[in-house]
């Protein structure tokens, strides 16, 4: 590590610590005896998204904030919600151990972590992601999250049959 003074390459590590996605070291440098601090972030091996007509990309976590962003505009969620289910979300691709997945896995990790956030971000986003053809198809949707009870913070109610 180059001295950020000096520009000396030689340098010794005094305290390290864990900082989220990486390591904080505290450095002294042999020249001229200035500390300085550098952050070292964990980089994870590519990961491909193979998309439906089977091109493949290199997978962006922008991308997926960007969906995650558009579906929750203007909802009343915390600050940092996106952010969170967005590293959830990346985590467990990463977890999968594989170096390519198919879109729609990622798809349907999106469904899944919208539908306990917020219910009207998940319509949002399924609108797009299911390619809904008219109202019909999104009342189905509606209805289904209704039946369920998946409404966000909710318990599925049972029905009462009437005899």
């Amino acid at each position: 590590m180059d001295c950020p003074y000096c520009k000396q390459a030689d340098s010794r590590v005094i305290d390290s610590r864990d900082v989220e996605g990486g390591v904080r070291r505290r450095r002294q440098c042999s020249g001229c005896g200035q500390r300085f601090t550098t952050y070292e972030r964990f980089q994870t091996g590519g990961l491909f998204v193979v998309k439906k007509d089977q091109r493949r990309e290199e997978f962006s976590k922008g991308k997926l904030m960007a969906g995650l962003r558009k579906a929750c505009e203007k909802r009343p969620l915390e600050v940092g919600t996106v952010e969170r289910a967005a590293d959830e979300i990346e985590a467990r691709l990463y977890g999968l151990g594989r170096s390519e997945v198919a879109s729609s896995v990622i798809g349907d990790m999106v469904m899944e972590r919208l539908k306990v956030l917020d219910n009207i971000a998940y319509i949002r986003f399924a609108s797009v992601y299911r390619k809904f053809t008219d109202i019909t198809e999104l009342k189905a949707e509606v209805d289904n999250l209704v039946s369920t009870g998946q409404e966000a913070g909710r318990e599925p109610v049972e029905q009462e049959t009437v005899p």
